[in-house]
């Protein structure tokens, strides 16, 4: 059983910067894959960015390669996620993903944490 709770989210200016934090129970944490999705209002949830167990191989959606970077610290149970150069199409809710083998769809995903709300204005 791994529990995900997520901060970091909240109000920014366009090409501003946050840093969102995933923090993980469960001695299995380091095991697992990780994910970021997000979701705004009457969209679906897409994956942003995943990584690997030992953070060796990194994944990233089109729309913020290049912008977002996916990170974890297996010995504080953590998964970052910095975003600079954020645009107003970035605002969604963000959730924080785990799984034994992970993936890029949010239904291959067991654990979930709550979400944090990112908003960029223009």
């Amino acid at each position: 059983q791994v529990q995900l709770v997520e901060s970091g989210g909240g109000l920014v200016q366009a090409g501003g910067s946050l840093r969102l934090s995933c923090a993980a129970s469960g001695r299995a944490f380091s095991t697992y894959a990780m994910g970021w999705f997000r979701q705004a209002p009457g969209k679906e949830r897409d994956i942003v960015a995943a990584i690997d167990w030992s953070g060796g191989a990194t994944y990233y959606a089109d729309s913020v390669k290049g912008r977002f970077t996916i990170s974890r610290d297996n010995a504080k149970n953590t998964v970052y996620l910095q975003m600079n150069r954020l645009k107003p199409e970035d605002t969604a809710v963000y959730y924080c993903a785990a799984d034994p083998h992970g993936g890029l769809e949010y239904n291959e995903y067991d654990y979930w944490g709550q979400g944090t709300q990112v908003t960029v204005s223009s």
